[in-house]
């Protein structure tokens, strides 16, 4: 193993923090490597062809006053696989946030526990204003580059996914969104090239989408009337439409006039299901009505006749009122451990030509943070990769396959004290099958103090890793990630 530190970076955490989600798992990190020629356990397969993106939250400072996992800095880990070699990196991303608190040597602004008012900048970005932009939620690769994204909207910055080097903010040639931003989960159509996206706000018009073409133009960008500031966090897609919601759990309308920003589940309110064509406007999207929950991801959409089917993350517990007795106790962390938001993976089904709808869940497995093979996301999948947790924790302690068809289950549950993130699937060089794919992940083991990048085969992941690759250091735990085939990028 070949390994330079890149750059050490200023943290001015407390040496005896006891945070829970800034220490154990989550301890940060401060240095970005390079690292080649990788040790490897078992054999790296050579139809494994492309890098493994994770971003993560990775606080340097401390919170002004209460600190959520949401807060952190961005880290981008990358893991590159060719010729059965791998390649490390980790570099933060620089988001104009971060080098301005850097500069000042501490916190600039409110996270999201705390008032905005408390905010020491007067500037800001963030659906409700006035917060860092972190950057830290979600990495996708559109155009051949890796686009780092914020969860309440805001700037899209450019890495070069096999070097992780700086390539600037998103422009979309000067039409960028500056105003408003963009949130995470950005969706990428790997047949047609196209970017679509998502963006909210407190004022009207309260949700826009957006279209950028394969070309890095925006081609389409157009307000949505909804009744009013919504918390949307994901969407999805088919061949023909964009899949946008309004969900009733959003911030407490009279307390945002009073500059308080509480979320809370309004019940009386239905789940509603926005079909729009991928060129419409807000006369061209069709409503549909569902049971009241909140859906934090979606796993995928397709067209089935006149039918719409959408798949994801029914939250059977969206507004938990009691912690759990096995993580811990303050009420910010609730809404983090998939277990007591009970989210179990479930299907809507809407007739455009008739208006009718059903829903239905798809297992009693409580799961989250799910991915498919992405060349088949808005066409007919069968099956969904999800992480599940340590009860109480927001920590992933295994992941399992899930057989929509079939309904069956094949779990990996990894050992008591290691951790991993959300899975990266890899289409196998060649292959078309949809499960013909290797599963990619990071683990944080606290038993032996380090991390590996571990490789699964997606059509038999109860066999066990084919390969486990050495990092050079313990990773701070993580999400959202992403896999991005060599023949797309390029260079290669």
């Amino acid at each position: 193993m070949d390994i330079s530190v890149f750059a050490t970076t200023l943290s001015t955490l407390p040496q005896d923090d006891d945070h829970p989600y800034r220490t154990g798992p989550w301890r940060p990190q401060t240095r970005e490597f390079d690292a080649e020629n990788l040790d490897v356990e078992g054999e790296l397969p050579r139809d494994l062809s492309g890098v493994y993106l994770r971003n993560t939250e990775n606080p340097v400072h401390p919170a002004l006053v209460n600190y959520h996992p949401f807060d952190g800095d961005g880290m981008v880990h990358m893991t590159m696989f060719r010729d059965g070699q791998a390649t490390y990196r980790n570099r933060f991303v620089k988001t104009d946030g971060f080098r301005a608190e850097q500069a000042a040597g501490g916190p600039l602004w409110a996270g999201i526990a705390e008032s905005p008012a408390r905010s020491i900048r007067r500037d800001g970005w963030g659906a409700r204003g006035l917060m860092k932009d972190a950057s830290s939620t979600d990495v996708v690769v559109h155009a051949g580059v890796a686009v780092t994204s914020f969860w309440q909207c805001g700037d899209l910055y450019r890495l070069d996914p096999m070097t992780l080097d700086e390539l600037g903010k998103e422009s979309w040639g000067g039409a960028y969104p500056s105003d408003v931003g963009v949130s995470a989960h950005t969706k990428v159509d790997e047949h047609t090239g196209e970017l679509l996206f998502f963006n909210y706000s407190t004022k009207a018009p309260f949700l826009h989408y957006g279209v950028v073409d394969a070309a890095r133009r925006l081609v389409h960008y157009v307000p949505i009337d909804i009744p009013g500031a919504r918390l949307p966090h994901d969407m999805t897609f088919t061949e023909n439409f964009a899949i946008l919601n309004d969900l009733p759990l959003f911030w407490d309308p009279d307390l945002i006039k009073q500059g308080h920003y509480v979320s809370r589940l309004h019940r009386e309110l239905p789940s509603r299901l926005g079909v729009i064509p991928r060129r419409g406007d807000s006369a061209s999207i069709t409503w549909f009505d569902f049971d009241p929950t909140y859906v934090l991801h979606w796993t995928n959409a397709w067209e089935d006749g006149d039918d719409i089917v959408v798949e994801g993350f029914f939250q059977g517990c969206p507004e938990p009122k009691d912690s759990s007795a096995h993580g811990p106790s303050s009420r910010m962390f609730r809404f983090l451990a998939q277990d007591v938001l009970q989210t179990r993976l479930h299907r809507w089904r809407m007739n455009l030509a008739t208006g009718s709808v059903k829903e239905e869940d798809l297992t009693a497995t409580c799961s989250e943070f799910g991915v498919i093979n992405a060349m088949f996301a808005g066409r007919p999948s069968r099956y969904v990769y999800a992480a599940t947790n340590r009860p109480g924790w927001f920590l992933f302690d295994g992941f399992v396959k899930h057989d929509t068809q079939t309904g069956s289950e094949v779990r990996v549950e990894l050992n008591e004290g290691v951790y991993c993130s959300e899975i990266g699937v890899a289409p196998k060089v060649g292959k078309r099958s949809e499960d013909d794919v290797y599963l990619v992940t990071y683990t944080v083991d606290m038993n032996r103090d380090r991390s590996d990048c571990v490789v699964y085969d997606g059509a038999d992941i109860a066999a066990g890793p084919v390969a486990t690759v050495r990092l050079p250091e313990r990773l701070s735990s993580g999400t959202h990630s992403c896999w991005a085939q060599g023949s797309s990028l390029a260079g290669w």
